[in-house]
């Protein structure tokens, strides 16, 4: 990564977990994927009860390999014959990792979910929830996370998912209405009313979508 991007993602960190903390969050900085593994490690205490929802974000600092190979009860829903089951499991985990979808540069996190596992378990349920989170993922305003989640994240998605939406076929939301919409449910999460349940490592690297 050019170094003045560097440079620029580290201070606009700073501005980002000052807005957390007035938020009643809690924000790190990590310097590259391998930095925020070891955090991410360092914050999840051993023992613990740990799961996620499909964040790529988590997998591509390797963390989910780590806690199965540590002294952790990690739950990997997709090793579960009733995925419903695991997914229930989260809401009285130690721990719930996720990324999101935008946040804006003062602590405002925008996800849309579509079975809305992921985020009515951020909203309620697990003791702490872990966002990993790639710089390339704030924005300047709740209107702009909006638009990123919308537009960005969730025709990925769709298309990771090989699914059949308006989104999927052309890049950009429609708002639509489709059988297949993963735009079904809408999380802002303006503030933790329970101090550092929530935990927001930011990464100066391109992570997720």
């Amino acid at each position: 990564m050019n170094e003045n991007i560097v440079k620029r993602n580290e201070l606009l960190a700073q501005t980002v977990i000052k807005g957390l903390q007035s938020r009643n969050m809690e924000g790190f900085y990590a310097a590259s994927k391998e930095e925020a593994l070891k955090l991410a490690l360092e914050l999840i205490p051993e023992g613990s009860t740990v799961t996620m929802g499909g964040g790529m974000s988590v997998h591509e600092i390797g963390l989910p390999a780590a806690l199965e190979s540590g002294n952790y009860n990690f739950i990997d829903r997709d090793k579960f014959e009733d995925r419903r089951q695991a997914m229930l499991l989260a809401y009285d985990a130690d721990v719930f990792l996720t990324s999101t979808n935008a946040m804006t540069n003062d602590g405002v996190l925008v996800n849309i979910d579509g079975n809305a596992n992921r985020v009515s378990a951020i909203a309620q349920g697990p003791k702490k929830v872990l966002f990993i989170v790639g710089l390339n993922k704030v924005c300047g305003d709740l209107d702009g996370a909006m638009k990123r989640a919308r537009n960005v994240a969730a025709p990925i998605n769709a298309q990771r998912f090989g699914l059949s939406t308006p989104c999927a076929k052309t890049g950009a939301c429609f708002d639509c209405k489709s059988p297949d919409t993963i735009c079904c449910q809408f999380l802002i999460t303006r503030y933790s009313l329970h101090k550092g349940r929530i935990q927001v490592i930011l990464v100066n690297d391109d992570l997720g979508f």
